[in-house]
């Protein structure tokens, strides 16, 4: 068994809506099963023996070793805790060769475990012991490595719970919520309004004390300090006990309480000192309290306790401390309920103050406290007390919060009860944290969990609020990126600033910001970050969908245009139409609920469609009588079709018409493929809710040029013979493009054309096929690229196709795309019409409009 390729499906995809790997795995000899490897399965089995059920899928012949590669993948994951339930292995038309799938929740664990399932196989298969314990162990520490942490993780949660969408911006807690326009970021438990004044002002513990003073929240005495000699006066001036800490810190590092003495006052100096400039305060007899507010309501109030042993009368001190420590809901950091204690200098001097040592045995009830703080980080406990707040407590609470600007704000207080003001106790204020940890709210070590995160998304977005922006995916054979561009012109002519991919590059606002193929995933995931994006138009292509699935987890509109051969078949397993409309559908399965498909009812593959679409179904096709057409009109649903002369939206009895004159691209109508560009164009606007002016505005002014759609049907006058530029590339396309030139009146019809090499011999033969029943003249060149064929072959399987057509022609051959483009300029005359099919859009429509530049500067 070989892996030869592994890919990570980061968004929807063939396989799954969920994110998953894909392997192509190879098995030898073919048709070998696991039946035939004596004792290879109880083998296994005694290796790693929650595998799970060893089965083939359906029509995928027996059981081989590449679906015990995906059992195995799958329960490795689940047996560390991650939760995924996916997994497919598919044989491929090549003998022994299978798609492997594999759900994933991180993406490094999933790889991790798929090499791990595939050392489990040669482990078995070699006799070789494997240590599946170890294996699924460290499987949970990368987890725990990769994964969000509590506080981020249930902010993240609660968003998916909303419907809100998601993107991790970096391996650590800095997320994006929604997309474009409608985008927040939060990190940690910090939001992007948070300003970082306020941020440093809450750092500042001596600037907060005194703000909040100010504001007229009770606050301990205190000020910073220079050396322990200054520290010492300061604790008598204001009174022993004391409390010493550095002025900047976080966590409870650094912080000693409750300071009777000059030795013990000495001691603490040198432990804050070494996290920065250090300040004595008051030290407030009671209990520790951490209360969260958010924007202005306190949501969650817990009691901390210091890391603490109970003795037994049996153990030592650090006996008991490992005991504790063994509880599963306790780790090294924060991803877990709760930390471990940590058995320190700190916790020895603690020790110490209580008359015992790291050996003592403590008497059985016996309390021994290991920390004067209570931080959780430390080893503390939580206490929910969110129920018990006193209004006025927690009315400072948000006061304080307020007054030092933070959005999120953890307020510590110290005070004997939270029952009753702190005015009527010794009680205050002694610090506020922004990004405060959220783990024990989310899970206390006794009383209720508070859903903090939910408080936080709702400050994010209002109620009935998502953070999307409109997205319109579009995909198909022929028109994809004429589609697009029409579709994303209509939405500027509603006035919302657009994000657009195509073929093409990445446009923002009509400003290009990349260029080249941009019809991926990577690309619609840049739109979607980008702050000044209203709406989204993604042009998607089977490439970007078999490398990592959709860059987006649902849209508002899915238009597929057609389903015809010659796309790419053969390539990645896709071997039939039936096989690229199954990969295709994929964007009409992710439409949202409340979307729309937009499909096209007289392409059959494309109309099969519907049934899979989540949301509504919008048909479009020029023959309002189209069976299709017909029943969908009949239950009352959205149909786009041509009457005459215009175009028209229906539903009921309900139409709205555009003349055809007033849609440029069709040229009166004449343009039967760019007809149904513009019915998919209007159908996916209406989907979308845009006015129907927005609509015409938008029709009218949109000119198939080189700058709106450059490569698709580009007219030019060129000495008084019309030239058409455009970047067919596939039978489809060749058959659209004929029926389209054969509309147009000529005197004379001539054709420029390659092939692309990365297509079967017989789509490039029946390319030409096509074109020679069509032109009196035929101009072959060869690409610049010949994309893994050999000098010269791409050129002799058009000259074949030629053969095949009947009509009585004249064929050149010219090497290079410009001097073929030269050569047939020379040749025309008024009247003349001459196809040129481009292979470098870019550099072609350059070079054609400089020669219709030149030609227009000669006088007649």
């Amino acid at each position: 068994m070989h892996i030869s390729r592994v890919r990570a499906l980061r968004g929807p995809n063939l396989w799954s809506r969920h994110t998953a790997l894909e392997a192509i795995v190879s098995c030898a000899p073919p048709e070998r099963s696991i039946v035939e490897l004596p004792g290879f399965e109880i083998a296994v089995r005694a290796r790693f023996p929650t595998i799970g059920t060893l089965r083939s899928g359906p029509n995928t012949g027996p059981v081989a070793l590449a679906h015990v590669l995906e059992s195995a993948a799958l329960a490795l994951q689940a047996q560390a805790g991650c939760p995924v339930t996916f997994s497919r292995t598919a044989a491929t038309l090549e003998p022994g060769i299978y798609q492997v799938v594999v759900g994933y929740s991180e993406e490094a664990v999933g790889r991790r475990a798929l090499e791990l399932a595939e050392a489990l196989i040669q482990a078995t298969l070699q006799g070789q012991a494997f240590d599946v314990d170890a294996a699924i162990a460290e499987l949970r520490a990368l987890d725990e490595d990769e994964r969000l942490g509590p506080s981020t993780g249930c902010i993240v949660d609660a968003a998916v719970a909303r419907g809100i969408p998601y993107r991790r911006l970096t391996r650590g807690s800095m997320v994006q919520f929604g997309w474009g326009s409608q985008q927040r970021r939060i990190q940690a438990a910090e939001l992007d309004a948070t300003s970082a004044v306020s941020e440093s002002i809450a750092q500042d513990k001596d600037l907060t004390k005194k703000l909040l003073h100010a504001a007229g929240v009770p606050v301990p005495h205190g000020r910073p300090v220079a050396s322990a000699e200054e520290a010492w006066a300061v604790a008598q001036q204001i009174g022993l006990p004391v409390v010493v800490k550095p002025q900047d810190g976080n966590q409870g590092k650094g912080v000693t309480v409750n300071i009777t003495d000059r030795a013990h006052l000495d001691g603490a100096f040198a432990t804050a000192a070494e996290y920065g400039e250090v300040m004595v305060e008051q030290y407030l007899p009671g209990s520790d309290f951490r209360l969260l507010v958010v924007g202005d309501k306190l949501v969650a109030a817990s009691r901390r306790d210091p890391p603490q042993v109970t003795g037994d009368g049996e153990h030592t001190v650090r006996e008991l401390v490992d005991i504790v420590n063994a509880d599963p809901r306790r780790g090294d950091g924060h991803a877990t309920a709760l930390t471990k204690i940590r058995f320190d200098d700190i916790a020895v001097a603690r020790l110490g103050a209580q008359g015992l040592e790291p050996d003592s045995v403590p008497r059985k009830g016996q309390r021994v406290i290991l920390r004067n703080n209570a931080n959780l980080s430390t080893g503390g406990t939580a206490t929910d007390v969110t129920d018990d707040v006193h209004p006025d407590i927690a009315a400072q609470a948000v006061a304080a919060a307020q007054m030092v600007g933070l959005d999120i704000c953890g307020v510590d207080l110290v005070s004997e009860t939270v029952l009753k003001p702190l005015e009527q106790q010794r009680g205050g204020i002694v610090e506020v944290n922004a990004a405060p940890g959220l783990r024990m709210h989310l899970s206390p070590s006794y009383g209720k969990a508070r859903n903090v995160g939910q408080a936080i998304v709702d400050t994010l977005y209002g109620a009935g609020e998502d953070g999307r922006i409109p997205v319109v995916a579009v995909t198909g054979t022929n028109g994809k990126t004429t589609t697009t561009r029409l579709i994303a012109h209509l939405f500027t002519a509603a006035g919302l600033r657009v994000g657009m991919t195509n073929t093409d590059g990445v446009y923002v606002e009509g400003r290009q910001i990349d260029s080249g193929d941009c019809s991926g995933p990577r690309s619609a995931r840049n739109v979607l970050m980008h702050p000044d994006v209203d709406a989204a138009v993604f042009e998607t292509a089977r490439g970007g969908m078999l490398r990592e699935g959709l860059g987006y987890d649902q849209c508002q509109v899915a238009v597929v245009t057609n389903i015809g051969a010659g796309d790419h078949l053969g390539l990645n397993y896709i071997t039939t139409v039936e096989d690229l409309a199954v990969l295709k559908r994929v964007i009409v399965q992710n439409v949202a609920t409340s979307g729309y498909a937009v499909l096209n009812a007289a392409d059959p593959n494309v109309a099969a469609m519907a049934a899979t679409c989540p949301g509504q179904v919008i048909f479009f096709a020029a023959d309002r009588h189209h069976p299709v057409m017909a029943t969908h009109r009949a239950q009352g649903r959205r149909t786009v079709h041509v009457d005459g002369d215009h175009l028209v939206a229906a539903v009921g009895s309900w139409r709205e018409t555009i003349a055809l004159r007033d849609i440029p691209i069709t040229r009166g109508g004449a343009i039967g493929f760019q007809v149904e560009n513009a019915m998919a164009s209007v159908a996916a606007a209406w989907a979308a809710g845009l006015s129907w002016d927005a609509v015409r505005r938008g029709l009218a002014s949109f000119a198939n040029d080189a700058d709106n759609a450059p490569g698709r049907f580009n007219v030019m006058d060129y000495r008084g013979a019309t030239v058409i530029a455009d970047y067919g590339h596939n039978p489809d396309a060749m058959r659209a493009l004929v029926a389209a030139v054969d509309a147009m009146p000529a005197q004379r019809r001539s054709v420029v054309i390659s092939g692309a090499g990365d297509r079967r011999d017989e789509d490039i033969r029946e390319q030409t096929a096509i074109l020679g029943n069509a032109f009196d003249h035929v101009i072959l060149y060869q690409d610049a690229c010949q994309r893994g064929r050999a000098d010269g072959e791409v050129l002799a399987l058009l000259r074949q196709g030629l053969v095949r057509a009947s009509r009585a022609r004249q064929v050149e051959e010219i090497h290079g795309e410009f001097k073929a483009i030269d050569h047939a300029l020379a040749q025309l005359q008024p009247g003349d019409l001459c196809l040129v099919l481009v292979d470098q859009v870019e550099e072609a429509l350059a070079h054609l409009a400089r020669c219709v530049d030149e030609a227009s500067s000669v006088p007649a």
